[in-house]
């Protein structure tokens, strides 16, 4: 089934618009005139029938759009209509949001239900936002959902937030000390290197070994750094085939230290976002298929293939995650308990608390232990170049001593 946007006139010549779902464009053709109105645009939806592509809005950061969402709960709550709540949570939001939302206003007043509104603006709206809203229109608790879909947004952005603010520090300052390095090396240590020469005496091994070092860089630097280019290039070219891809994709798992922990990542957001679509009405199947889209991951997204099709076959989840052999234990474990229990939404989230807990916590402790190693090679460097220098400096004095 595909979305597709249309302007139409109805019986009394009045301008329609709205979005239509169908297998085809002739299927939506005649979708729409079996309602009596006749197509005079018919496009997919989010495309330009001139150029093909998605002009319309960019994206919006998951924190504003929760915020949206739960403004649109609470208002849907009081009992506002939803055309109305959708005109002033519009009007309140900055930047891109506020047009979409206005858009989609637009399209309900053309009769359009607010899942395939939204459908039509993926580019904001995921299919785990889409899915959940059909869900609960269908179901009569729209304002439920909303309400699950920004509790989860907000747990999802404020975890990544936590994730990137622990990374940003390192990160920093490893590009901030390699850079003073790299300017000590070829810049300063090569002026202080010709005035040790002009010494006329014996040097040491250790200020030998910088001057060598040195030299090099200040000479070939431009080398070191089109060979890196260049090694970017053809890595980036590689993963972006789908064995390249699958390749990066797994052996992210397996690095030392920060493999455990992406893996606890996507096990963490796997189990969360499960358990939300579980909890709101999704099917389970429908569920691991929205979660498998979302992963962004070739390697879990196989996997996830292989666990829904066994699921197609009439197995619970816990046994084919435990075959899968891909994710963490505990997972397939809870699993089990819930399926048993008849809580697998509930044992889920558990496992996502979990996980993102011990995310955050071996996180810290790997930037607390991060940090001063990295001090001290830094230190150690910068060391190793002051003695170099100072030696023959020293063993001058002595002499004319």
């Amino acid at each position: 089934m595909a979305l597709y946007e249309y302007n139409a006139l109805d019986g009394q010549g009045r301008q329609q618009r709205g979005v239509v779902e169908a297998l085809g464009q002739k299927a939506a053709g005649r979708k729409l005139r079996e309602q009596g109105l006749f197509p005079t645009r018919l496009v997919v939806a989010g495309h330009s029938r001139e150029t093909g592509r998605k002009p319309l809005f960019k994206r919006v950061d998951t924190l504003q759009l929760g915020v949206a969402t739960r403004q649109l709960s609470t208002m849907l709550t009081a009992g506002m209509p939803l055309d109305e709540a959708l005109a002033t949570v519009a009007e309140q939001q900055p930047g891109a949001l506020g047009p979409v939302l206005s858009r989609i206003r637009d399209d309900i007043l053309q009769g359009s239900a607010l899942h395939l509104a939204l459908q039509a603006q993926p580019r904001i709206f995921p299919p785990l936002y889409t899915n959940m809203v059909r869900v609960g229109e269908a179901s009569g608790t729209l304002d439920k959902v909303l309400l699950q879909l920004a509790e989860f947004m907000d747990e999802q952005a404020r975890f990544s937030a936590q994730f990137r603010a622990a990374l940003t520090y390192p990160f920093l300052m490893f590009l901030v000390g390699s850079g003073v390095l790299m300017f000590l090396m070829t810049f300063v240590v090569p002026k202080i290197t010709r005035m040790l020469k002009d010494m006329d005496q014996a040097l040491p091994l250790p200020t030998l070994w910088l001057m060598s070092l040195s030299g090099f860089l200040a000479a070939y630097w431009w080398l070191l750094a089109l060979l890196a280019l260049l090694l970017f290039w053809f890595a980036r070219r590689y993963t972006l085939t789908s064995r390249g891809r699958l390749w990066f994709d797994e052996i992210k798992f397996r690095l030392p230290l920060l493999g455990p922990l992406s893996l606890q990542n996507a096990t963490a957001r796997f189990a969360r976002t499960t358990a939300t679509l579980l909890r709101s009405g999704v099917p389970l199947l429908t569920a691991l298929e929205i979660v498998q889209g979302l992963m962004g991951n070739n390697y879990l997204q196989q996997a996830l293939e292989v666990v829904r099709d066994k699921v197609t076959e009439g197995a619970g989840l816990a046994e084919p995650l435990r075959e899968a052999q891909v994710f963490p234990g505990m997972l397939s474990q809870m699993a089990a308990v819930g399926e048993r229990s008849g809580e697998l939404d509930g044992m889920l989230i558990k496992v996502a608390e979990i996980y993102e807990h011990q995310v955050q916590t071996r996180l810290n402790s790997l930037m607390a232990l991060l940090e001063p190693l990295m001090i001290l090679v830094m230190g150690s460097v910068v060391g190793f170049i002051v003695l170099a220098v100072l030696l023959p400096i020293f063993q001058a004095s002595q002499g004319l001593g």
